[in-house]
């Protein structure tokens, strides 16, 4: 089943079955290289990639697409050419896996094969199914059409991995659909569906069913009778409209992402629409080559395998079975409660907002009107996508509106002994089987789950605020958290649109735990002589989103103050030693934050602009003097050495520990949880571009300057000790 666009060219004289012959010229599929296959369907040459698992175009791909079009051109007969993919999709574009070795840059370039397909006299027609994304939709754009599944994806992803489109994409996609609608695609690297690609003219036509059927029935349209193809690279410069280079550019400068491949995408764009395609297609070879093997483009495609990884337990069998979740329910309607009810909202998943106080439901559901409007008002969702979202959340006052739910998310007041009395009686009133998770950001799952009569179906859901944005979710798994209830969980989190990475009970679990340290530095700083303003913006520039005092006023003062009192109580004397008391003398004076209109900086009323106070640095300076630190002059180079070289001493002692499974996912936890800059890849990866050796060395020159606790993690000692440099293939024990 086809639907097009538009006809073929006029002038066809390819009558039904004409392109596809009889069965008689049918040939068996030739393998033209380890992951090419050829065969004709009658007088149709049939290109088939087959390079499991995305058809990904490496240097195999490349030696067997010359040798197809070499068998084609010796083959007079042939009328057109399909090229498609095999297995899911028509191809993920570049093999990654191959990025920094011989084989990325081993002949043909893939820039000779497109010349090739474009200069064929007959009709080359991409048959797209899947997806084609980032390579493989510039190979779709060197043929003369293309046609999707109507199912399938389509984009230029590049930009994520600190790279652009390499294939000439940033020139035919220009003169493909116009310069404006390109840049856009290229820049948000998002996926569109197939419907929006015909739309922009992408595609020619989208289709149902075997997409080489499909191929060889679209060739009727199209004339075999010699007459010229549309052919991308005769367009002598793209249609400028709708693009705004120096918007874009100022837009781009301001990402913490990847603004650097978004920069050189800009440049290279700008030139599909100055200048012909072949001072376009260099324009764009030396902005990407520029990128490939750079710091930013490294980091980030070390995230991208990073954060594909960290849904998989190393620990449990991959076909364990998984619970079925068809409802759910959330205990508090608070703005964290609000925010996961929208979570399984927005997947369609029923879910139940349950809150004593009748008042706090009217406020959530106020919230949860207010969130959707946004939404339609930015053309995120439509008008009937936010009603039938809003119409999948029931407020409720009692938990027996949770009695008959799949899983049970509570979301109340951080408090160990208000969480076990919820447990207790979610316990009583729940259905057997059903999942009970506590979304604490630190607490001993392990003791809320002793409350219950089956800890097995207890475990961790750290959800990040505001959660029906954030894409991280900690998945805590409690000493007896079953491994159905653990596989049905991370398969949860990814099917309510989050990143879930699996962390053992500690205090904080993986983020939070090595957030502790990471402040410690920084109020040590403040004492030693830095200003808050100082150390915000020494992070900031460092890559940081917030800088950790900004954050803290965000958050809440308030929020911490319980788990600063108890680290009092239980920290090691060494550790006890290295504590501020400045966020509890803050506390204590009522500056919780922008809450109060005072914390670490002071805010005017409806700003949340930070203005310095003289009232805090009178704090600062009274606990200096109690804790006997002469205050100095500190430099921003201090600042950042000392709060990242902490998250990673914390990072590589939690791993040896086994609290998260592998150094990426904690990489993953800090890049979409806390504002670590993506590209500098995480503080882990970061510590391996410093050199581990190096790290070591300055951790042992602040043990001795700073203090005891500066000793450096053991596995670190292990490691730089064996010579090695990186955390690849270290597990907790």
């Amino acid at each position: 089943m086809m639907s097009q666009s538009a006809p073929g060219p006029s002038g066809s004289s390819a009558g039904p079955g004409s392109s596809a012959g009889t069965s008689t010229t049918d040939t068996a599929p030739v393998r033209m290289s380890d992951t090419v296959a050829l065969h004709f369907d009658g007088t149709t040459a049939v290109i088939t990639l087959d390079n499991p698992p995305v058809n990904g175009l490496g240097d195999t791909i490349r030696q067997g697409l010359s040798a197809a079009l070499d068998a084609i051109v010796d083959r007079p007969e042939t009328t057109a050419v399909v090229l498609t993919g095999a297995g899911r999709a028509f191809s993920g574009g570049a093999d990654v896996r191959q990025l920094g070795t011989p084989a990325f840059t081993a002949g043909p370039p893939m820039s000779e094969l497109l010349a090739r397909m474009l200069e064929l006299k007959i009709p080359v027609i991409a048959a797209i199914h899947g997806f084609a994304l980032g390579g493989g939709l510039e190979l779709s754009m060197g043929c003369h059409y293309r046609i999707a599944e109507r199912t399938a994806k389509l984009g230029l992803p590049e930009v994520n991995l600190g790279l652009i489109p390499g294939g000439g994409g940033t020139q035919r996609l220009p003169r493909l659909i116009g310069a404006g609608p390109a840049l856009d695609l290229i820049i948000s690297a998002e996926h569109i569906d197939a419907e929006r690609a015909l739309e922009l003219g992408i595609v020619d036509a989208l289709f149902e069913g075997d997409p080489v059927q499909a191929a060889i029935h679209f060739v009727d349209g199209c004339a075999d009778d010699g007459t010229a193809h549309r052919v991308i690279d005769g367009i002598e410069r793209a249609e400028p409209a709708g693009a705004d280079f120096d918007a874009a550019r100022a837009a781009a400068r301001r990402n913490r992402r990847n603004s650097r491949a978004q920069l050189a995408a800009i440049t290279a764009v700008e030139a599909s629409v100055t200048s012909d395609i072949s001072t376009g297609l260099g324009v764009e070879r030396a902005e990407f080559e520029q990128l490939v093997g750079s710091p930013e483009a490294t980091a980030l495609s070390y995230l991208f395998f990073a954060e594909r990884t960290a849904a998989r337990i190393d620990s449990i069998p991959k076909d364990t079975p998984l619970r079925d979740i068809r409802s759910a329910a959330v205990i508090g309607s608070g703005t964290m409660g609000v925010g996961i009810a929208m979570s399984f909202a927005d997947a369609g998943i029923p879910v139940g907002l349950v809150d004593r106080s009748q008042e706090a439901l009217e406020r959530a559901r106020s919230t949860v009107a207010r969130t959707y409007e946004r939404s339609v008002v930015k053309g995120r969702i439509t008008a009937a996508e936010a009603d039938q979202r809003r119409g999948l959340i029931t407020p409720a006052t009692s938990y027996d509106a949770a009695a008959q739910v799949d899983i049970i998310v509570e979301a109340v007041f951080e408090d160990l002994e208000v969480k076990k009395e919820v447990f207790a009686e979610l316990d009583r009133i729940r259905r057997p089987g059903s999942i009970l998770a506590t979304n604490t950001s630190r607490l001993d799952v392990n003791e809320i789950a002793a409350a219950t009569s089956a800890p097995a179906d207890v475990i961790g859901l750290h959800f990040f605020s505001p959660a029906h944005v954030m894409r991280l979710l900690e998945v805590v798994q409690g000493a007896q958290t079953a491994d159905d209830v653990l596989a049905t969980s991370m398969a949860l989190a990814q099917r309510i649109g989050k990143l879930p990475v699996l962390a053992q009970v500690c205090d904080g679990f993986i983020g939070n735990r090595m957030l502790s340290p990471y402040r410690r530095e920084a109020e040590q700083l403040l004492e030693q002589g830095a200003s808050p303003r100082q150390v915000d913006a020494a992070l900031q520039d460092f890559g940081m989103a917030m800088g950790p005092f900004a954050m803290s006023d965000l958050a809440g003062i308030d929020v911490g103050e319980a788990g600063r009192r108890r680290f009092r109580e239980t920290a090691d004397p060494v550790l006890l030693a290295s504590q501020s008391d400045i966020s509890t003398r803050l506390f204590e004076a009522g500056r919780y934050g922008q809450k109060t209109g005072a914390g670490f900086y002071r805010y005017e009323d409806g700003d949340r602009t930070p203005h310095e106070d003289p009232v805090v640095e009178e704090i600062i300076a009274a606990c200096a003097a109690e804790r006997g630190v002469t205050r100095r002059e500190v430099a921003d180079e201090e600042i950042v050495e000392r709060c990242m070289l902490a998250l990673v001493n914390e990072g590589a002692t939690l791993l040896d520990e086994g609290i998260a499974q592998r150094a990426s996912d904690i990489d993953v936890v800090w890049a979409n949880g806390y504002g670590f800059p993506a590209y500098r890849g995480g503080p882990m990866h970061y510590a391996t571009t410093l050199g581990l050796a190096t790290v070591v060395e300055r951790m042992r020159e602040l043990q001795q300057t700073v203090g005891e606790y500066w000793k450096p993690a053991e596995l670190l000692e292990r490691l730089v000790a064996a010579g090695r440099t990186d955390f690849s293939e270290v597990g907790g024990r």
